[in-house]
């Protein structure tokens, strides 16, 4: 028996190819427009009993395959595709799998606030592993600590270049920098020495999972255009209240800047009441039409060039961390 082996070259067993999830398919054709690359082919279905199918189009034995794809709402079944989309493509034989998650779902629950009660950041982490991903690309994760649930390389990148460079270019004269809540400090800190300015702080106390009311504001805003940044805008809960208190101390402008826009719950009626100057998020998570159309001040920054060369020195075993220094 013969066999007739293929030069190593036209086999490019080092390929890389990158996969774009339902909640992941637009921000997937930026990032391979970025790198100039095409888009990996798959199908992904579902069975009339609402089980997802996924089955992937190209050869990716021995391939460096990236899957991109937020565990965004409807989060049970974004998680479950991109588990069943990892799984694929390890029994596909696939060199190396990085799932890309712009957002990470689950994260708020990182520990046990109260007894009898999951830790559901670590559960996703646990099942990722199990199914077979061997790294985790995300942004901006609820809580850092995160990437302690995993026993594999967590790349944790942060959009607040994405976001400063947009406010930078708005020149904004007499700003000043609030953070929304005491433990985003270190968020806003990341903002005040990339944008300059003073920095605040408001305290709130927190009275239902949806529900929270700013109590004082450590800083002075009177006559200043404020700028808030948070890592998410859920329920909006928090900007809301924030917003509210600002402008009673003499804020004369609101911006209000988040790296993923969940917009959850009564997100939308509170931020139209809300009356801000202006509200920006990135790509992190697809917006619903209903969204766009109705926050008529809302900006949308894409995080596909942040992501892409993430992407690339992943794949060229190169720094990551060295983008933000």
């Amino acid at each position: 028996m013969s066999w007739n082996l293929q030069a190593s070259a036209d086999r490019d067993p080092g390929g890389v190819v990158i996969f774009g999830g339902s909640a992941g398919s637009a921000l997937t054709d930026k990032i391979c427009k970025y790198l100039d690359l095409p888009r990996g082919r798959a199908t992904i279905s579902r069975f009339p009993d609402g089980e997802t199918l996924v089955k992937v189009e190209d050869d990716v034995r021995g391939k460096d395959c990236f899957v991109v794809q937020s565990t965004s709402p409807p989060v049970n079944d974004n998680l479950m595709e991109l588990l069943i989309f990892i799984d694929c493509l390890r029994r596909a034989s696939a060199k190396r799998i990085t799932a890309v998650i712009p957002y990470y779902g689950y994260a708020r629950q990182d520990r046990k606030s109260e007894g009898r009660t999951p830790i559901t950041a670590k559960l996703v982490a646990n099942m990722l592993s199990k199914a077979g991903v061997n790294r985790v690309l995300t942004m901006n994760l609820h809580a850092d600590q995160i990437q302690g649930f995993f026993d594999i390389p967590v790349d944790h990148l942060t959009a607040a270049p994405v976001l400063a460079q947009h406010f930078q270019s708005r020149h904004l004269q007499d700003a000043v920098l609030v953070s929304p809540d005491v433990g985003n400090i270190k968020f806003g800190n990341d903002f005040a020495s990339r944008i300059g300015g003073e920095l605040a702080v408001i305290h709130k106390r927190r009275i239902a999972g949806d529900e929270a009311v700013a109590v004082r504001i450590i800083g002075d805003v009177k006559g200043k255009r404020v700028m808030m940044f948070d890592d998410m805008i859920t329920t909006a809960g928090t900007v809301a209240e924030a917003a509210k208190l600002v402008r009673e101390h003499g804020a004369t402008g609101i911006y209000v800047g988040a790296t993923h826009g969940v917009f959850a719950g009564p997100a939308l009626e509170r931020l139209e009441a809300a009356r801000l100057t202006e509200i920006v998020v990135t790509d992190t998570i697809p917006l619903r039409a209903e969204i766009v159309e109705r926050l008529k001040n809302l900006t949308v920054l894409s995080v596909a060039e942040l992501v892409g060369e993430a992407i690339r020195r992943i794949h060229e075993h190169r720094s990551v961390s060295a983008l933000f220094c």
